[in-house]
C-alpha cells in the first residue's frame, strides 16, 4: 500500500515550491505530478499531424515522493503516515501524529 495515492492533498516539503500546496494529479512509482506545482515553461515544437501548436507552454513536471508530505486538515501541517491493519482485516493509512485515519 503507497503512502501517498492519487487525489491526496500534500505539501511540499523542500524546493523551489517549499510550503505550496495541492492534489495529487498523478503517482508513478517514485515520482508524482501534484497540480499547480513545479510548473515549468517548455519550449514546444509545432507538430501538424497531432494537431500540436508551437510556442512555449507551461506544464507541471514531477517531484519525488521524498519531497512531500501528506496534508493533515486537522493540525493544518505535513504530517508523515504509516499503515495499520484493522480488525476487520482491511489495511488503512493513518496520520503518526493524532493517529486519526486517512482512508474511510
Amino acid at each position: 500500500m503507497k503512502h501517498i495515492r492519487k487525489g491526496d492533498q500534500v505539501i511540499v516539503i523542500t524546493g523551489r515550491d517549499k510550503g505550496r500546496r495541492g492534489t495529487v494529479v498523478r503517482v508513478d512509482g517514485e515520482r508524482l505530478v501534484v497540480e499547480n506545482v513545479n510548473v515549468v515553461k517548455k519550449h514546444q515544437k509545432p507538430n501538424p499531424a497531432k494537431n500540436v501548436a508551437g510556442g512555449i507552454v507551461e506544464k507541471e513536471m514531477s517531484l519525488h515522493i521524498s519531497n512531500v508530505m501528506l496534508f493533515n486538515p486537522v493540525s493544518q501541517k505535513g504530517d508523515r503516515v504509516s499503515i495499520k491493519s484493522l480488525e476487520d482485516g482491511r489495511r488503512v493509512r493513518i496520520f503518526r501524529s493524532n493517529k486519526e485515519v486517512v482512508d474511510i
